[in-house]
């Protein structure tokens, strides 16, 4: 199920196209909208097969947002698709009460997200996105870690009835998952361990799997869990693999505050409270540079995680 080497890498966005246009073609009340983005977003797929089928706004993220709902209404499965700092921020009254409220089979794209936009700086990187899905009723929010996981996402966002939210990077990501996965609404452990538990999703995923083999050669066991269901979480799954180990770490291209990280925490606190660290932006805002540079500066690399939580294991080990 799981890839070793993580050399491949592959773009979650034009898995995201291409699947979309694939369901396009077994599906005639799938229609896709795009906020003069097709390129970046790879909707161009869809647009190119489906021109009758394809609606660019322009730039008016509201406006798209209100459309799709409206086209829900009308039975199609409309996805919209755009940065995610535009797909949630510029749109949040519109998805909190025409999409949601309303309970409408609308699927939000939001491409581009957490700080590996790179240069574009931080008006474009999306820190809070997850944290605003997450928080509003009827709301289901997926972050798939590489392109094939992100291609079950869009499988699973076109089958379910009601809002999703999937939030994809921009940055080509390394193959994590063979060819057979499928996504479910379950936390799987892709490392095991029995030291620590790091939770995980997105293109995160990979550094720390990363990390997890930097520390297992300084005798430090930790337990990897992908957990591409921010909402609704498998809290029985965090649970378990938390409890495990009895330390919990999140890492997470987002802020700490209101993404997976306090998703794991409301969880755990709770049901089974136990020591958990949190791995993230740090309340503030993102800035220009490069995806790898940024990522280190940051402390969310695979040597800053595996960094950071040789610090937490020994402090907790001194404790005791």
């Amino acid at each position: 199920m799981l890839i070793e080497d993580l050399n491949t890498k592959k773009s979650m966005r034009e898995a995201f196209g291409k699947t979309l246009e694939v369901i396009g073609r077994e599906d005639a009340n799938v229609v896709v909208l795009d906020a003069d983005l097709s390129g970046s977003t790879q909707t161009k797929f869809f647009a190119k097969s489906f021109p009758e089928r394809f609606f660019d706004v322009g730039i008016a993220e509201q406006n798209m947002i209100s459309t799709a709902a409206g086209l829900s209404m009308e039975g199609k499965i409309p996805f919209a698709a755009t940065f995610a700092m535009f797909a949630t921020g510029r749109t949040y009254d519109q998805i909190r009460n025409g999409v949601c409220y309303q309970n409408a089979n609308v699927k939000i794209i939001g491409t581009h997200g957490g700080l590996t936009v790179g240069e574009d700086g931080a008006t474009h990187q999306s820190l809070e996105d997850v944290s605003l899905m997450r928080g509003i009723p009827n709301m289901t929010v997926i972050v798939p870690a590489d392109a094939r996981e992100c291609s079950e996402a869009v499988r699973y966002a076109y089958s379910h009835k009601g809002p999703v939210y999937i939030r994809i990077s921009r940055n080509n990501v390394p193959d994590i998952f063979t060819e057979g996965y499928k996504l479910t609404n379950k936390v799987l452990t892709v490392v095991e361990g029995s030291d620590i538990t790091l939770f995980s999703n997105g293109e995160l995923l990979a550094e720390c799997i990363n990390a997890a083999k930097i520390l297992a050669e300084k005798n430090i066991s930790v337990k990897v869990v992908n957990v591409p269901f921010v909402k609704p979480l498998d809290k029985d799954g965090i649970i378990k693999a938390a409890v495990s180990t009895g330390i919990a770490v999140t890492a997470e291209n987002h802020s700490i505050i209101g993404g997976l990280g306090s998703a794991v925490c409301e969880t755990l606190s709770e049901n089974h409270p136990l020591p958990v660290f949190r791995i993230g932006v740090e309340d503030k805002f993102g800035q220009s540079g490069t995806p790898d540079a940024l990522l280190k500066l940051y402390g969310l690399d695979a040597a800053s995680i595996a960094g950071r939580i040789e610090k937490i294991y020994d402090s907790i080990k001194i404790g005791n």
